[in-house]
């Protein structure tokens, strides 16, 4: 049976997988609209990014509440609710940024994205981290999986601010938006794969 200790990291599972859901909440809607707004595949890329984690912190809350605590069934579903929640994006962005490669197309830099990925990159490190900790104490996958996520956040999150500032300088620098958009579709379906055999945890 779990101890109290185990209970009491099972809260804290719940708690930050709360937090991660307002932050990723907030990250959809306004990169989705900057990313519109300045025609970059890298921005909306990572905004779409909030569907699977959100989902991800969703599982997460789901996984710790009642009976499914105690559940190892409840916890290969939840993992595997994560690991397919890294899939979900992966089409659309390659095919944008595909698109966007072939035809040449030129983002126009965000201030308020630039802003909002640099918050990004300072805060989900240190949130992934406390996650991927709380994974292995639970010997959960899903927990690990969805700390996977926020360190896949800032990692994009570096990249959009990357791909934004070159962007704002320099006009031959059209191609590294689509390019980033291609990494993180690689990173994903990679972390994808992770999360399917538990190997963020050691489960």
């Amino acid at each position: 049976m779990p101890d109290d200790e185990w209970h009491v990291n099972a809260a804290w599972a719940r708690r930050l997988a709360s937090i991660s859901l307002v932050f990723v909440a907030l990250q959809g809607a306004v990169g989705l609209w900057q990313g519109w707004a300045a025609g970059s595949v890298a921005l909306i890329a990572w905004a779409l990014g909030a569907v699977p984690e959100g989902l991800a912190g969703a599982v997460v809350i789901w996984r710790f509440t009642g009976a499914r605590m105690l559940s190892d069934t409840a916890e290969r579903r939840a993992q595997i609710v994560v690991a397919v929640s890294f899939w979900l994006m992966a089409p659309y962005i390659v095919a944008e940024s595909l698109r966007h490669l072939f035809v040449r197309h030129h983002a126009e830099s965000t201030v308020i994205g630039i802003a909002l990925a640099a918050i990004a990159l300072l805060m989900m490190p240190v949130l992934g981290r406390a996650q991927r900790r709380l994974g292995t104490r639970l010997a959960s996958a899903a927990t690990a999986g969805e700390g996977a996520q926020s360190y896949l956040c800032a990692i994009q999150a570096a990249a959009v601010l990357a791909g934004l500032a070159v962007t704002a300088n320099w006009s031959g620098g059209w191609w590294l938006d689509p390019v980033v958009g291609l990494a993180v579709a690689a990173i994903a379906v990679w972390q994808g794969f992770r999360s399917w055999r538990g190997d963020d945890c050691g489960c």
